[in-house]
């Protein structure tokens, strides 16, 4: 058998055997914190508690303010005290007064008013209105006569009565001033009204009885009248 040539593989001193390094640049990853879950969660409790309140309490200013500006300009509730408006009005109902609607109109014969008591402001009388200003009234027999003519008063339970001592005398006719109204109860019987102390004031004038809101069955508009 033939005797195989033998191969030499030379390495060339100067080839550089190193491996180059790579170098990548950036920020080297670092292992990150991670936020404690418990004082987010009382964190988000508290924001929300804030929000919560801060939200009521701007609902609460708003409402208030809207609540003034209507008692105070638009209507205000009121407490009948008393039987001297039975039987259309009884003790302990409330009420709604409109106190606009006189802004801008006259009130009329047969409204149902409120007003300031001319010998005591500190209390709101309710009455209805009989004469206008300018208006002849006279009572006459147990019945009431605006400007020659015999009202027909069907809401009344009793006739007029005129008191001893009082502003008005029997069959007597009275002129009502300019800027005054001539008021009475519907329980004529029972009733401290202009019979007893005269015209009152317009300027006295809370405003005009529109709804009933207690007792619950007889909530509702307040009837006019028409004579």
């Amino acid at each position: 058998m033939d005797k195989q040539p033998e191969i030499r593989v030379a390495v060339a001193t100067d080839i550089a055997s190193k491996t180059p390094n790579v170098v990548v640049s950036g920020h080297r990853p670092e292992e990150e914190e991670v936020p404690a879950k418990s004082n987010n969660i009382f964190v988000a409790i508290g924001k929300s508690i804030i929000n919560f309140f801060m939200d009521f309490l701007e609902t609460i200013v708003v409402a208030l303010s809207v609540f003034v500006v209507v008692y105070l300009f638009l209507v205000q509730p009121h407490e009948v005290k008393g039987s001297s408006m039975e039987p259309n009005f009884h003790d302990s109902e409330y009420i709604l007064t409109d106190k606009i609607s006189y802004r801008f109109v006259e009130p009329k014969r047969g409204d149902v008013i409120i007003f300031k008591a001319p010998r005591n402001p500190d209390v709101d009388y309710i009455k209805r209105v009989i004469g206008l200003p300018g208006d002849k009234v006279k009572v006459e027999a147990g019945y009431v006569y605006v400007n020659g003519k015999k009202l027909n008063e069907y809401y009344l339970k009793d006739n007029t009565l005129l008191f001893a001592g009082s502003f008005m005398q029997e069959g007597v006719e009275i002129t009502v001033p300019d800027g005054q109204y001539f008021v009475m109860g519907d329980n004529r019987p029972h009733s401290s009204d202009s019979r007893e102390f005269g015209p009152i004031e317009q300027n006295s004038i809370i405003g005009r009885a529109v709804v009933r809101y207690w007792p619950i069955p007889d909530i509702g508009l307040i009837p006019a009248i028409k004579y």
